[in-house]
């Protein structure tokens, strides 16, 4: 038995059963049942999988650190040079997990290993012992869930990522933004985190039932046939108080030791332009259609020049610098990539329409749809590039399954029909870059580059013939790193974006985007995690909020901007072509509509606030554990559960400006005003409005 007293923790791991046997926190066992330490999938020459777990392991031989494992065998084969060797360590009172595998038959390479795995008790709402938690997991932006068997009844469940891709896999750097996690009780909590500086692709999440959590890293190696794969940083243990905050703080700390590439504090950036800090209001609408799936005529928002009335109202009532963000503006097909340009109708009153918010000092931004390459829109019949696929030989650009074989996408299927594009490829990265260097060159001030690659995250490819690994690995993320640079260069006076924030190691690249915390209220409770981490260095703004799970009769627009104002993000509303707000992107029924009066004036309220009190704080602050706010809450109904989710009334979050001072913002997107205690006073917010209070 091996047994490690570390800070507020004892863990002990019997090697031989190969098994993590105990784990005590605060005096508190806290393992429920068994699990092998590890599972690790190879894959032969013909893409076929073969998964091993520590216990297919015949010898075992322990180390002063660890132990390796060796002669595995399971019900449908034997590996022979294969073994794995598993370190464990003190590293300054928290645990440090490393781990090697040799495989020496060319005939194979390890695809992935899930190390360690760690059976915990089920969560608060699936446990019947009382003993269960919650997860904090950096999903779409950060999310606290209590209920694993609900969660698996959503799109939003644990799946095993593979090929081809699907943008809602639990996959870093994608969905996932960061490498951390943890696992939090009413007495403490323990924070698992990845300390990599270099940012390789991995599957962090959870899966459990009424009886367990499974507590899941999975390292994919992006190895050759033959290739050994070694962790080169630790997977860190560590004891926190229970609160998400303590979790975050350990990884911020971490992260801020090892920045990514062109990773900076906002401060210090020069190539942001003025507008980043200006807060603008995000206006988005399309100019054909109504939604996704409909015909795609021109809509009453066409010719683009026709919005500027409605565009004028708009600023008018909110007193803010607007963010224009087109979709369907694509002169191909809607949501049809990697082929944008020339905008739908042509430059001429695109150009005059840019012009004239220029001269009002608004901005103008386009939805793109990421790394796909479409064969057939499914929108718009007579688009179809089947001819130039083939002539030009593009199939060597595109990502490839195990077996070689290149196979239709999975992303939004619904609007077209093609391929994942591979940007590691010589071809994909061409492809990519031919295809969007007029919009470099457009003069625009935003384009959301990616949207459907999550996080910034390119799609799974095994091809042999495209000069990485055969395999997901950390080829993944550096060259997404080398591209993304090359079009930052290529476009100076423009940013860039994704759907989701920007993962880890692209926030450097993409730094402002499309944060669509209301999914996360499909599986438990949003919370700012990315804020917390990460909004010295990057902003984003609140997204078209497509998919949101709340019931339409009841309007809570204002208070999903009154979130996304509260976490330092842009507020955004999306326009009906005849001028009403949507509820949110993807809307066909128009029946209940937000009050766009109310929804006007809290934008005003907010947006002055932010220019006379809160700036320092929400623009580059950085946020802190808050102060403790006690307030009503109300309940909204979600369409796929018959209990409603019970929310704080006031949104509320603590900053720490540049000169020092803290103070926590609350903000009101109710009719009445509201009283909250803070810190023990009572403090009233306005109605529509907002307060600081200095601490």
């Amino acid at each position: 038995m091996y047994i490690l007293q570390l800070n507020g923790m004892s863990l002990s791991v019997d090697f031989q059963q190969a098994c993590i046997s105990s784990l005590v926190i605060n005096g508190r066992e806290r393992i429920t049942g068994s699990t092998a330490l590890f599972q690790l999938r190879l894959r032969n020459r013909a893409g076929e999988p073969l998964v091993f777990s520590a216990l297919d392991a015949r010898t075992i031989q322990e180390t002063s650190d660890g132990a390796v494992y060796s002669d595995f065998e399971n019900h449908t084969a034997e590996i022979q040079g294969l073994s794995v060797r598993v370190f464990l360590s003190d590293d300054n009172g928290n645990a440090a997990w490393r781990v090697a595998v040799e495989v020496k038959d060319g005939a194979y390479f390890v695809e992935w290993i899930d190390f360690p795995l760690l059976p915990l008790p089920a969560l608060a709402d699936n446990n019947l012992n009382g003993d269960g938690g919650q997860i904090l997991l950096p999903y779409n932006e950060g999310v606290l869930i209590s209920d694993a068997v609900t969660r698996q009844m959503t799109d939003f469940r644990h799946w095993d990522p593979e090929y081809p891709s699907l943008g809602c896999y639990p996959l870093f750097p994608n969905m996932i933004s960061s490498q951390m996690m943890a696992y939090l009780w009413d007495d403490a909590g323990l924070y698992i985190g990845a300390h990599d500086p270099n940012r390789s692709v991995k599957g962090i999440d959870f899966y459990g039932d009424h009886e367990n959590t499974i507590m899941q890293m999975r390292l994919f190696c992006g190895v050759d046939f033959g290739e050994d794969f070694k962790t080169d940083y630790p997977i860190v243990w560590a004891v926190t108080d229970g609160r998400w905050t303590s979790a975050a703080e350990i990884y911020r700390n971490w992260f801020e030791s090892s920045l990514p590439l062109r990773t900076q504090k906002i401060k210090d950036n020069p190539a942001l332009p003025e507008w980043y800090e200006d807060n603008p209001l995000v206006v988005s609408y399309p100019v054909r259609g109504i939604h996704d799936m409909d015909e795609m005529t021109p809509n009453a928002l066409y010719p683009y020049t026709n919005a500027l009335p409605l565009l004028d109202e708009i600023r008018t009532a909110t007193q803010s610098r607007l963010m224009v963000l087109l979709m369907h503006w694509e002169g191909t097909a809607p949501w049809a990539p990697p082929y944008v340009w020339p905008p739908f109708g042509g430059t001429e009153n695109f150009n005059a329409f840019k012009e004239a918010l220029h001269d009002k000092k608004d901005l103008l931004g386009v939805y793109c749809s990421g790394f796909g390459y479409t064969i057939q829109s499914n929108l718009i019949k007579e688009y179809n590039m089947q001819a130039e696929y083939d002539r030009d030989g593009l199939l060597k650009g595109m990502c490839a399954g195990p077996d070689g074989k290149v196979t239709i996408s999975k992303i939004c299927t619904g609007q077209r029909s093609g391929y994942d594009i591979c940007p590691a490829s010589e071809a994909g990265h061409d492809l990519l870059t031919k295809a969007y260097e007029p919009l470099f060159n457009s003069g625009l001030d935003y384009t959301q580059i990616l949207d459907q690659n999550h996080g910034g995250g390119q799609y799974f490819c095994y091809g042999r013939d495209h000069g990485h690994a055969p395999a997901p690995g950390l080829w993944m993320t550096k060259h997404m790193q080398e591209m993304l640079g090359e079009w930052n260069d290529l476009a100076p006076g423009m940013l860039f974006g994704c759907e989701s924030a920007a993962a880890e190691p692209f926030i450097g690249n993409l730094q402002f985007s499309d944060n669509r915390f209301e999914l996360n209220y499909f599986i438990g409770r949003p919370v700012p995690l990315y804020a917390y981490l990460y909004h010295e260095y990057v902003r984003n703004f609140m997204g078209n909020q497509v998919c949101c799970p709340f019931k339409t009769e009841v309007d809570t627009l204002r208070y999903r901007m009154a979130y996304s104002f509260s976490i330092g993000d842009c507020m955004t509303v999306v326009l009906t072509p005849n001028g009403d707000l949507m509820n949110n992107w993807g809307t066909r029924d128009f029946v209940n509509v937000p009050d766009k009066e109310k929804t006007f004036r809290m934008a005003a309220n907010l947006t002055r606030f932010y220019h006379e009190k809160a700036k320092p704080y929400l623009y580059a602050g950085r946020m802190i554990s808050g102060s403790t706010v006690i307030c009503d809450t109300v309940s909204y109904e979600r369409n796929f559960l018959e209990t409603p989710i019970a929310l704080p009334a006031i949104l509320s979050s603590t900053w720490k400006a540049e000169d020092g001072s803290c103070a926590t913002v609350l903000v009101n997107p109710h009719e009445e005003d509201k009283i909250c205690r803070v810190e023990g006073q009572d403090v009233i917010v306005p109605a529509l409005d907002a307060v600081l209070v200095k601490m």
